[in-house]
């Protein structure tokens, strides 16, 4: 069961890890608080990055609940 756990725990980690570092960054300064208002202005947030952001928030979840579930068990 421990094994099972760790594997599971390790898999929901590096997914978690992949689909933070594929969302596209803040765009910094000046210039990003510019382009970055018309770009949320005109909708430009559209197709991947909301699917990552879902993925992100399902792992994220999951993850939490992994490491509840792996400190009631592996006590």
């Amino acid at each position: 069961m421990e094994i099972f756990l760790t594997i599971i725990y390790v898999i929901i980690c590096l997914g978690l890890v992949a689909t933070v570092l594929l969302q596209s960054g803040k765009s910094a300064g000046l210039s990003g608080s510019i382009a970055g208002g018309a770009e949320t202005f005109f909708g430009k947030k559209k197709g991947i990055d909301e699917k990552l952001a879902k993925y992100t928030e399902f792992l994220a979840v999951g993850f939490l609940a992994m490491s509840i579930v792996m400190m009631i068990f592996l006590k």
